[in-house]
This record gives C-alpha cells, structure tokens and sequence, in this order.
C-alpha cells in the first residue's frame, strides 16, 4: 500500500467518525430535551466524551455549549483510551489490586491466622480485583500482574529476594495457582460466551468485522484472536470446542492446588 493510500484510507475514515458524530450530535441534544420534559436536568460541565482513533476538531455541543472531550475515561471500572491502549488500564487494575491488598493486609499478615485462610482471602476478594477486565486484553500484559502477584505473596511471608525462595514454592506454600494462568481462562471463559453469543450481538459482530487495508511494516501489535489462538493452543483446543460447554469449560479451568500449610 503507498503512501497516497493510505491518505485515502484515513481521509474516509475520518468522513466516517465525522458522519457517526453528527448523528451523536443529535442523540445527546434529544437526550437532553427528553430529560428537561421528564423535570430532569443534564450537567453539561460534568458531561465528558471521547473519540476513538483518529482525532477530528470539531466538537459535540448541547445548546450552543461544547462538551469537554477526554483522552481516556472509566467507564465501569476500566480504563478506555482514545488511542486504544491497553496498558493504562493495566496500571489501574496494579493500582487498584494493590488498594485492596492494603484493605484486607491486616488479615494477610497476621501471624496468627493460618495461611490457608490467608489464601482464601486473596483468592476470593484481591485476585478478583487485579483481573477485573483482563478477559478483553490483547497485549501481553501480563508481567505486570505477575510482579504484583509475587509481591502479595512474599510480603505476609516475610520474603525477600535475599531468601531466594522460588515463585512456584511461594505459590504451594499459598495453594494459588500463576495469575496469569487465571488470565488465560477468564479469556477462554469469555471467548466460549462469544462464540454462543446471538449473531447480531455487538461481541460476535467485532469478533467477525474485517477492517479493509494492510497493517503497517514491522512487528504488528498482537490482536485479542491472535491471543485466543494462543491460549486455546496452551490447552489444546480448537474454536468447535467452544460449542461443547461443558467440554468448553472443563479444558478452560484452571483450579488452585491445595495449600501447603502445616498448622492446617
């Protein structure tokens, strides 16, 4: 593809984010006035948007009034990105694990609570946290989670890299199974709702879309199917598999091994 198409490919691109945003336009002015009729009113100050992709420089309005266009906005509890980068919401799921390992460290690092129960308290409310969203990552994010993970684990331990404790002996010792063995399944997990997902539900339709265009030289950036192939090659399973739910879900879990404490 030459450099003259390419141009082409992006001019009608953004044509076409400019058309869906004239039809946004109207959606938020009608939603508007349909709260005004209904005695509600819409904070337009705290009323944010943002654009994904190419960016264009006209602006959605309310009566006049501009709205305030974000680079990035939460939205239930993950982070989305104009330019649709997966590692700020990373970063926020380490932030937010590690808020709630603070939450729950007073039971974690007591020494007098045996550390099975310990496991079963990050098992069941600090895990959860830091692979809230995973499922719909594409990157190879996982070192990150893997750090913090190891960190959880060592620290009501007593452990330092001084002791040279192997990872997988903290991991008996705690009965869990690598976070990022959990990633791949709640992958897994969500790929199987997918495939038994309605043909016009809006996950089968961008499982299936096929953008027109080449991608650019170089290594590309790893796509969410690209990791699905991966994963169902790490447990040796194929895409008709998913059709079995219950073949589905035994191959795709992944249980904890039982904790390795003495005092139990």
């Amino acid at each position: 593809m030459s450099t003259s198409d390419v141009v082409n490919c992006l001019d009608v691109f953004r044509k076409y984010i400019l058309l869906h945003k004239i039809a946004l336009q109207t959606q938020t002015q009608a939603w508007k006035d349909r709260l005004s009729e209904n005695g509600m009113r819409l904070n337009i100050k705290k009323t944010e948007y943002l654009e994904c992709g190419p960016q264009t420089n006209s602006a959605i309005t309310i009566d006049g009034e501009p709205l305030t266009k974000v680079a990035q906005f939460k939205y239930l509890g993950s982070l989305v990105t104009s330019d649709c980068e997966t590692l700020p919401d990373t970063r926020l799921r380490v932030n937010t694990a590690w808020m709630k390992w603070c939450q729950v460290s007073g039971v974690l690092c007591d020494k007098r609570i045996p550390i099975y129960l310990k496991a079963k308290v990050y098992k069941s409310i600090v895990r959860p946290v830091a692979l809230y969203g995973s499922e719909c990552w594409p990157a190879t994010t996982k070192q990150a989670l893997h750090t913090i993970e190891m960190k959880m684990l060592r620290w009501p331990l007593g452990l330092t890299r001084l002791d040279r404790a192997r990872n997988d002996d903290v991991r008996k010792q705690w009965g869990v199974t690598p976070i990022t063995d959990k990633m791949r399944e709640a992958r897994l997990r969500w790929y199987g709702h997918v495939v038994h997902s309605d043909k016009n539900s809006i996950a089968k339709t961008a499982q299936q879309l096929d953008l027109e265009g080449n991608r650019p030289q170089g290594r590309p950036k790893k796509r969410w199917m690209d990791r699905i192939k991966d994963d169902m090659k790490a447990v040796n399973v194929t895409p008709e598999d998913a059709l079995d739910r219950k073949k589905w879900r035994k191959a795709c879990k992944i249980a904890d091994p039982a904790s390795r404490d003495i005092n139990r």
